[in-house]
């Protein structure tokens, strides 16, 4: 039987070959890879073949797995870009020299906190880490909703916790980044071994356990609000809520890839990311970003983020330590 890895290796080869032949180099195609859930990414890649009648072809990874292959395709890339995941993993990308430098034409309406300094990545939604319980559990037990990192030390979560791997997800790494801000690293990552002790998975993708806690083989976990929404949306006894000593926040991004073959489609598409067309798009479609545009309404009450406590954190600082704090959890948390 063959295995998941070699799988998913057989399919990506299948991808390239499928690209290849089709002609997909030629003019009115893009290729990408996508850090965005699939069904988000389908939506916006649609959006925007309708609008420019550009064709796109794309592969979806969580955010490991993304960096892992365009830094190693970096001197044949077999891809025009990478759409969302965080910014750190961009920031990270850049030091390996994978991404193109290029500002859209709409960047000036996005802050600067929410896009590269040398105009490497774009932010196009912002995305708070949050709790996801079942209520189901918190009934049984009678507990209220976590509102404290501290909370889900409760011994009454143990083996109940499903949450990212560091070691692929964008998430997980986004959790040890909010950790170190508020508690400093040497404490934060005692927490983690202590919260080891709860943990029934680590998961590959950061949504990879909300299905669990919404189904109740899970009690509670770790996610990025995009992911939790969906799942509450679905309708599943489920219930986000925000820690008091605060959680820092993904920056979703997109860039194009160094020696990308389909440049000017590229180019067009961080145009049209950028615009407010797209951040419209994100909010009309009940796709569970935040645009960084200031000139569209959120109209979903539960991405009003004004009563929680967030807590601003570099992308710079991210993508400088990411390694490190990788291999820190590696070798202290799950050895």
């Amino acid at each position: 039987m063959i295995g998941l890895s070699k799988l998913r290796v057989v399919i990506a080869s299948l991808f390239v070959v499928a690209v290849m032949a089709g002609g997909a180099y030629a003019s009115g195609e893009l290729n990408a890879y996508t850090i965005m859930p699939e069904k988000y990414a389908s939506q916006v890649f649609e959006a925007f073949s309708a609008e420019t009648g550009i064709k796109v072809n794309f592969m979806r990874f969580s955010s490991g797995e993304a960096l892992a292959r365009v830094v190693a395709e970096k001197n044949n890339p077999q891809v025009d870009m990478l759409l969302g995941g965080p910014a750190d993993t961009y920031e990270a990308g850049v030091k390996e020299g994978v991404f193109e430098a290029y500002k859209p034409a709409g960047a000036d309406g996005i802050p600067d906190k929410f896009r590269s300094k040398e105009n490497y990545w774009t932010g196009i939604g912002i995305i708070p880490l949050v709790f996801l319980t079942n209520t189901k559990f918190l009934a049984d037990k009678g507990l209220e909703p976590p509102s404290s990192w501290y909370d889900l030390l409760d011994p009454a979560y143990k083996n109940g916790l499903q949450m990212a791997d560091a070691r692929t997800s964008g998430t997980a790494t986004e959790r040890i980044y909010s950790l170190v801000k508020i508690m400093g690293e040497d404490e934060a990552f005692a927490y983690q071994k202590k919260l080891h002790q709860n943990i029934q998975m680590y998961t590959k993708s950061g949504a990879g356990g909300a299905m669990p806690v919404a189904t109740g083989q899970a009690a509670s976990g770790i996610f990025y609000i995009v992911d939790a929404l969906d799942i509450q949306q679905q309708g599943y006894p489920v219930v986000i809520s925000y820690p008091k000593e605060g959680v820092s926040y993904g920056i979703e991004a997109t860039g194009i890839l160094t020696g990308a073959r389909n440049l000017e489609n590229a180019k067009k598409f961080m145009d049209w990311v950028s615009s407010k067309t797209f951040a419209q798009l994100l909010v009309d479609k009940k796709i569970n970003y935040i645009p960084t545009r200031g000139d569209v309404e959120v109209t979903n009450p539960a991405l009003d983020l004004s009563k929680v406590n967030l807590v601003e954190v570099d992308v710079t600082w991210k993508g400088e330590n990411r390694k490190a704090f990788v291999d820190r959890w590696i070798n202290e948390v799950i050895k």
